[in-house]
């Protein structure tokens, strides 16, 4: 049977944050960090994953501070590294594997750079390195994909959620669905005040103020899985090219036919990778 997301859903109390969390399975613990998206949460962005990660480990899917059921934040409180180490501290946790899509995979990668200790595997999919030169990226400010999901954040409707969807993956009619959209959209203004503090904080660096710092990167010592997509048009895969050369333990895995949400288009090759890696790096 299908797990409930209804029948997972927990909450702490950290020092600063009350945080949705849906947690299945033992083991070693394993983070998943969801991306920025609009209605984006813990359950949306891994309702896939979770359960096939959970007979192998200890899962734990977490709403950040500022999106799902967890507490809103303002930019100038946006710092996921630090809630993500509240969240470990909370529940006693000292060393996870994180994974990380796109601004989660942002999160990890800070992390593995500033809690080396915290961190046991690093699993990244299609997270931005920060405002850098691209070879291939759009050179005129945000890329295609991130020029939507503003857009959508500032009308939260069903279709500027279905062109959202659409530009986030490659195979558009089986995941731009009218019910996928339309439950999207609901997600997004559950929160109203979620969508207000991230148009709030664009100019002064929401979703991510605090990036990681790329001349840190070749100390990292935490074995690292990078997967990208490559037609993924929200951060470019050119990104994980640049990471595969800049972490030691590192490897990647491009996926053709793929666009930035790697864990939803291609979930079972995705869960296979994630739990071969973890159980035996």
């Amino acid at each position: 049977m299908a797990l409930d997301p209804r029948d997972i859903a927990r909450t702490v109390r950290t020092r600063d944050w009350t945080l949705r969390y849906y947690e299945a399975g033992s083991g070693h613990p394993v983070v998943l960090l969801h991306g920025s998206g609009p209605g984006a949460t813990g359950w949306s962005n891994f309702a896939g994953n979770i359960e096939a990660l959970a007979r192998h480990f200890h899962v734990y899917a977490v709403d950040m501070p500022g999106w799902g059921e967890s507490d809103p934040a303002t930019v100038d409180r946006l710092d996921h590294v630090a809630a993500a180490i509240q969240f470990l501290d909370a529940l006693g946790i000292e060393k996870a594997a994180f994974v990380g899509n796109s601004m989660g995979g942002q999160t990890s990668l800070r992390l593995a750079t500033e809690h080396p200790g915290r961190i046991s595997h690093l699993v990244t999919m299609g997270p931005p390195v920060g405002r850098m030169p691209t070879l291939f990226g759009a050179g005129d400010g945000p890329s295609e994909g991130l020029k939507v999901l503003i857009e959508a954040y500032r009308d939260a409707s069903p279709e500027n959620m279905r062109r959202l969807v659409e530009i986030m993956v490659y195979d558009k009619a089986r995941f731009a669905t009218p019910e996928l959209c339309q439950a999207r959209s609901d997600a997004a203004l559950a929160r109203p005040e979620h969508l207000r503090n991230y148009v709030a904080g664009l100019p002064k660096g929401a979703p991510l103020p605090v990036w990681v710092k790329p001349e840190l990167l070749p100390a990292v010592q935490t074995p690292t899985l990078l997967i990208h997509g490559r037609d993924d048009r929200v951060v470019p895969f050119e990104t994980s090219l640049y990471l595969l050369a800049n972490i030691p333990d590192s490897r990647l895995v491009l996926l053709n036919r793929c666009g930035h949400w790697a864990m939803i288009e291609h979930a079972d090759e995705f869960n296979r990778l994630v739990t071969d890696f973890i159980a035996n790096t």
